[in-house]
């Protein structure tokens, strides 16, 4: 074998990953990774962080940013690989992109199927990623070119790939000349014209119960692609059909459009809610209709209207909840480019009608907020009214920081809106950021998290700080975690435990620890705010911490409420009953077409 033509494989698989698309890692070094680490040094733009956790999370929020680049996770074995678990399960929920490399110990020290463990920091990686990853693959001797990038690519439902390494595979030599190793993965198959006939049938189903309706919305979830919803984003302002987003879609129509309604949820805006509830035909396209998007009392989801689901996974249609009509297992991007070349009735009264409740409802409604506190609602109105139109808003993903700014914030021009809403983890917000920061340096990312989920993850300041990323970090302060303060009074009498100072919990000193880290920080209490101090803090160069004084007993209306029954179970309440409770004449006027009404 000529020695000029012996690579490590470590460095060909650097290679592979660099002509497949990818240009940045986020890592944790490690021992059982260091052949790896040796060969992307030189290849990627590697960004070292502190917490395992927060290389797959700012991994997933790099890839839904960036703009014709990707990035992957790499991470040591054993803690690397369970630390990053959690990110791997949001990602997961979410069907998003992530490849996670982890390290492993050489093949001859694998404990096998008996043995606890045998190598040091052994831990059967495959097993533990298996339920939260499409693709997960120990490499214990080197992996064909054709199969690795099988692996790494996937198509349909997104989702995380793990790749465990040998570290003995991880440094063998191989001969790069040889087919297995240098034959280029095989071309894209042809078009499948089974699924063009079945997307023209599909477009013309849909056609035809959107000439026999009265009053249709869209839901446009978060399978539809940002780039295909920019590409469309005048057809779809001159359908004049009602158009509703999802969490994970908010950014995909923009508030200016004139037939946006908002986004309906358990969390969700009244409105929208109200709107959706009243549609007699509902198309949701790229949506799984999840739990949090139909409520718990999926029964009376859209109750009046026949409903189609548009989903690339047929599981989701097929799961039983809510009740669809129509089941479309189609990839939502090339059915909405059809369906935005039709033409469709005039629905101009139920689109008046559609105004008249969003103008009834307004987005903020009364809650209680302290003397000298400011209130959440009012920050994030402000916070986007500041916003410029490619600001990238990284929403933490739990509590009333993630549910205030998934009701208030209305993505115009090019703004992305980003959380995790599937595992609702606490402490997503930071590492999120850093991953949409280097994704788009030239954006500037805003951040809002609670001060509960900051302090899981507030040692990623030092990845902020060290890199000195154009991320403004607002952090609620309001000693505690407000969702679980609330659960324990609602449905326990208030009887606290580890949600409060009072009840055991602790919190820095937030302005001593953003000084730790060499970033500035402003504390903004109600009369800060009203002097304009977000401004202020917003316009300064590079990241900045602004803690938020939020009072410990703000309340977060409206809401679907739940309560216990006698057998002990919950009960909720559909989407158009959102707490605090309409006034009579108010909901006939908002609900006409409700079927109780």
């Amino acid at each position: 074998m000529p020695e000029a033509t012996l690579v490590k494989y470590a460095d060909l698989v650097a290679d592979w990953l660099v002509e497949i698309g990818y240009t940045h890692c986020f890592f944790v070094a490690g021992g059982n990774i260091m052949h790896l680490l040796s060969s992307v040094r030189s290849r990627f733009e590697c960004v070292p962080v502190v917490h395992e956790t927060a290389a797959g999370i700012a991994t997933e929020y790099f890839n839904q940013t960036a703009d014709g680049a990707k990035a992957f996770a790499l991470v040591t074995a054993g803690p690397g690989v369970t630390n990053i678990l959690t990110a791997m399960a949001g990602a997961f929920l979410e069907s998003r992109e992530q490849l996670v490399i982890a390290g492993q110990v050489k093949s001859s020290d694998l404990a096998g199927p008996e043995l606890r463990q045998r190598g040091i920091q052994e831990i059967d990686g495959v097993a533990l990623a298996a339920p939260v990853a499409l693709t997960a693959l120990r490499i214990e001797s080197p992996l064909a070119r054709e199969e690795f990038c099988a692996a790494v690519e996937v198509e349909g439902r997104q989702g995380p790939v793990f790749l465990e390494f040998c570290l003995d595979a991880q440094a063998a030599p191989v001969d790069a000349a040889e087919p297995r190793f240098s034959a280029r993965a095989p071309s894209r198959p042809p078009r499948d014209v089974a699924a063009d006939d079945a997307l023209a049938a599909a477009s013309e189903q849909i056609a035809a119960l959107m000439a026999d309706c009265e009053r249709p919305v869209w839901l446009v979830g978060g399978g539809v692609s940002r780039p295909v919803a920019a590409a469309l984003h005048g057809r779809l302002g001159a359908l004049g059909v009602p158009l509703l987003t999802t969490w994970n879609g908010a950014d995909r129509i923009k508030s200016d459009n004139p037939y946006y309604f908002g986004r309906p949820n358990t969390w969700g805006q009244r409105s929208a809610n109200m709107i959706l509830q009243q549609a007699d035909l509902l198309l949701a396209l790229g949506s799984r209709l999840g739990l949090q998007q139909t409520g718990f009392n999926w029964q009376q989801f859209a109750p009046v209207a026949r409903t189609v689901q548009v989903d690339i996974d047929r599981t989701e249609l097929e799961k039983g909840h809510p009740q669809i009509d129509v089941a479309l297992a189609l990839d939502a991007d090339r059915l909405l480019e059809l369906l935005c070349d039709r033409k469709y009735e005039s629905y101009e009264s139920w689109v008046d009608y559609c105004r008249e409740v969003r103008a009834a409802l307004p987005l903020i409604e009364a809650n209680s907020c302290g003397a000298g506190y400011v209130s959440p609602y009012e920050f994030y109105q402000r916070l986007s009214e500041l916003s410029r139109d490619d600001d990238i808003f990284t929403v933490c993903s739990s509590g009333g920081a993630n549910s205030v700014g998934m009701q208030i914030v209305e993505p115009v021009g090019s703004q992305i809106l980003l959380a995790d809403k599937g595992l609702a983890s606490m402490g997503y917000g930071l590492s999120g950021a850093i991953g949409a920061a280097f994704a788009a340096p030239q954006r500037r990312v805003l951040l809002v998290e609670g001060d509960g989920g900051f302090a899981q993850h507030s040692q990623e300041l030092a990845t902020v700080a060290v890199n000195d990323l154009n991320v403004k970090i607002a952090v609620f302060d309001n000693g505690g975690y407000a969702s679980i303060k609330m659960t324990q009074l609602n449905y326990f009498g208030g009887e606290y435990l580890g949600c409060d100072i009072a009840s055991g919990l602790g919190f820095p000193n937030w302005e001593g620890l953003f000084a730790a880290y060499g970033i500035p920080s402003v504390t903004i209490d109600a009369e800060a705010f009203a002097a304009g101090g977000l401004a202020e803090a917003l316009n300064l160069t590079g990241p900045i911490g602004i803690i938020v004084r939020v009072d410990p007993e703000q309340t977060y209306f409206p809401k679907i409420s739940s309560r216990v029954t006698e057998s002990g179970s919950m009960e909720s309440n559909p989407l158009h009953l959102m707490t605090p409770e309409l006034p009579d004449d108010l909901l006939a006027r908002v609900g006409r077409y409700l079927p109780e009404l």
